[in-house]
């Protein structure tokens, strides 16, 4: 998902050349004829494209212990609905994305911001928790991150955070149920999202949208 982000920064034509010349090893003379462009444009556009690409990796692991300080903080925060609280561990520009498959609600976008992303996770998270769902810390694809189940202790769904420099760059959140089988049972998402709703609880529904 971190690669597919950073790809999504990149022109259609620097996408175009980085899939072709990084993954599958075309040379630029093949990558030129494919893109209909010179030789010497492609070569310039791998460059540029690989630039962007380095540019939005992280450019350094923050320490573990600090790592996980910053997690249970976080968590502590979106149980309790603390938008301020939230405010304070992200970065200014933090990007929040989710992967429902289209089989599960999802974002209705990526939400970008520091101020929009704490008011989305302060509005969606203590409905969910006050209904029983639980937030199990783990890590998530060697991030720290959460495990979320519901009241009957099935999957529902992940977070991971990417932290730099203190603060947490992006957040990733994995609905997708053929995407979290491999854990165990997995709850179904819209009958959760039902539950906090007839609890009267309708601030959950607007961050989501039905599967297309």
């Amino acid at each position: 998902m971190a690669a597919l982000l950073l790809l999504e920064r990149l022109t259609p034509l620097e996408r175009a050349v980085f899939v072709l010349r990084e993954v599958f090893g075309y040379g630029y003379p093949e990558i030129a004829s494919a893109v209909g462009r010179p030789e010497a444009a492609c070569r310039q556009l791998g460059v540029r494209a690989r630039r962007h690409m380095d540019a939005g990796r992280p450019r350094f692991e923050a320490d573990r212990r600090e790592r996980e300080e910053l997690a249970e903080r976080f968590f502590d925060a979106i149980r309790e609905g603390d938008a301020d609280g939230l405010r304070e561990l992200l970065a200014t520009d933090v990007h929040m994305v989710g992967d429902g498959g289209g089989k599960a609600p999802q974002w209705t976008k990526p939400v970008t911001g520091d101020e929009k992303v704490a008011r989305v996770l302060a509005a969606v998270f203590p409905p969910l928790v006050r209904i029983g769902v639980v937030v199990e810390p783990h890590q998530v694809n060697g991030q720290p991150g959460a495990v979320f189940r519901d009241s009957d202790g099935r999957v529902l769904n992940t977070l991971s955070l990417d932290i730099l420099d203190g603060r947490i760059q992006t957040i990733r959140s994995v609905i997708n149920p053929d995407k979290l089988g491999h854990m165990g049972p997995v709850a179904d998402a819209w009958q959760v999202i039902r539950e906090a709703h007839r609890a009267r609880l309708p601030a959950l529904l607007d961050e989501f949208v039905p599967p297309t």
